[in-house]
């Protein structure tokens, strides 16, 4: 309801005019969205059984990438029609179908008392995760979760300039790169989903994990050929999506199997953040990198990157565990 609220009020400032009251309002929107992601989790978390992890985040995640092309695609579309106003406005009434949703939704069956303390809402999934299997192997699983989609997310964050310099024009971009990339990622999520109800988390961490780590090379490869060539530019774009897709199903169901069930909202919340320091701080350095180094050497050393995330599977996520993590319940 909150989202429901703010999102309209941006078609009420003008940049020229309000531009520190957008940033503000910008933060407030930012704060209640992952607010509400937090949540999302925890209740994806404690509604599915261990088995299902894999398949049940994968469809959360390619969902999730689908309806972004609402801001992403269908808001643009409306600004060439309407106002930004009523754009802004249109935009939050997408969060109707999800109020609704929540109000016709029950709460999982879990067999444990809600917390009476502020020390057993927050102190305590602390102390859990790290008492759990001790220091040693907390700090490997808090490295693993910082580590697996570094060289990926890096390779990625400057992707539209990449695309720019290989002589590719806006249009060809739009066209052949977000719809590339937005279909083969969902493919590849899905796939990876059903995958994993066969072979199971690990496996899945190692095998799409490959994909994920050869797939930049692409760029690469792209890189190296310096030609504006539309169907590389489409096979490259898909393939790395590919990977992505498959190695976020396999990630999101390790972090969702990590969090102990009961304590989703603080154990996820404290992942997901994690993992998103490298799309926040570390890419931060990216364009400096390949100033300094040129993409083709950017793009090698975005591989190296990938490969510590892969050597710690032998200790989070060893290829002959099926099973491992806090059981439901527990």
């Amino acid at each position: 309801m909150l989202l429901l609220a703010s999102i309209p009020l941006f078609g009420l400032l003008r940049p020229q005019l309000d531009l520190w009251t957008i940033a503000y309002l910008a933060a407030a929107v930012a704060f209640f969205a992952a607010t509400q992601d937090i949540v999302l989790d925890a209740y994806r978390r404690e509604l599915l059984p261990d088995p299902e992890l894999g398949l049940g985040n994968a469809i959360h995640v390619q969902t999730y990438r689908i309806s972004s092309l609402v801001p992403g695609a269908l808001a643009l579309i409306l600004a060439d029609h309407f106002p930004w106003q009523a754009v802004f406005a249109i935009t939050a009434l997408f969060m109707l179908p999800g109020i609704a949703t929540t109000l016709l939704v029950a709460e999982p069956a879990l067999q444990r008392p809600a917390p009476r303390t502020l020390v057993e809402a927050v102190v305590e999934p602390f102390h859990e995760f790290i008492t759990r299997s001790g220091w040693g192997q907390a700090l490997l699983v808090l490295a693993f979760i910082f580590l697996y989609k570094l060289g990926d997310s890096m390779a990625t964050a400057l992707a539209t300039p990449f695309y720019i310099d290989m002589g590719f024009s806006l249009s060809e971009i739009g066209l052949i790169a977000k719809n590339a990339g937005l279909w083969a990622s969902v493919i590849g999520g899905l796939l990876g989903g059903l995958w994993m109800l066969k072979i199971g988390i690990n496996r899945g961490l190692w095998l799409f994990g490959v994909v994920q780590v050869v797939s930049i090379l692409g760029f690469a490869w792209l890189a190296y050929v310096h030609e504006p060539d539309r169907l590389l530019l489409a096979v490259v774009i898909a393939f790395e999506a590919l990977g992505v897709g498959l190695g976020t199903a396999a990630f999101t169901a390790f972090i969702a199997r990590t969090t102990d069930p009961r304590y989703t909202a603080t154990q996820f919340a404290l992942f997901t953040s994690l993992a998103s320091v490298p799309r926040s701080i570390v890419n931060a350095t990216t364009g400096w990198i390949v100033e300094q180094t040129g993409w083709f050497a950017f793009f090698l050393l975005c591989t190296a990157l990938a490969l510590p995330g892969m050597v710690l599977l032998l200790s989070v996520a060893p290829w002959s565990a099926r099973v491992t993590g806090p059981r439901r319940g527990a």
